[in-house]
């Protein structure tokens, strides 16, 4: 079950970038930058995730990063989650779970919880995510 909406931000997709795959098609690596809130706390969140094709078309996504607080408090991140191009070209729907780890007294409810996330990309490279608690 979904509980309240944790935070949401917005951003700009800034590198992308093709790799090698490990299968039958290549990998592109697609960092970003973000703004936004998460539990009442200002962040900036920068992050890393690796996209590739699977057979049906749909993409599968690995990533990692970090967010700070203006305080200078920090919390990392890894996730996982499946896209699905939306508009054409490179917008694309992206759908999974992430999960944190912090030391930050303010987001510390974080440590432990399984967070689901919608992060939608346009066309243009902008970003918009929204986060809650799967209970």
């Amino acid at each position: 079950m979904l509980a309240g909406l944790l935070g949401q931000e917005e951003g700009q997709i800034t590198l992308r970038r093709v790799l090698p795959g490990s299968g039958p098609g290549p990998e592109v690596e697609i960092s970003f930058q973000a703004n936004g809130v998460l539990q009442g706390v200002q962040t900036s969140n920068i992050g890393t995730y690796v996209a590739t094709v699977r057979p049906d078309g749909s993409l599968f996504g690995s990533g990692q990063g970090m967010l700070t607080t203006p305080d200078g408090e920090a919390a990392t991140w890894t996730g996982q989650g499946i896209g699905r191009r939306t508009v054409g070209g490179t917008a694309t729907a992206w759908r999974g779970a992430i999960f944190y780890q912090t030391q930050c007294e303010r987001l510390s409810a974080l440590n432990g919880m399984a967070v689901v996330f919608e992060f939608d990309v346009d066309e243009r490279g902008k970003t918009q995510v929204k986060v809650w608690e799967w209970r």
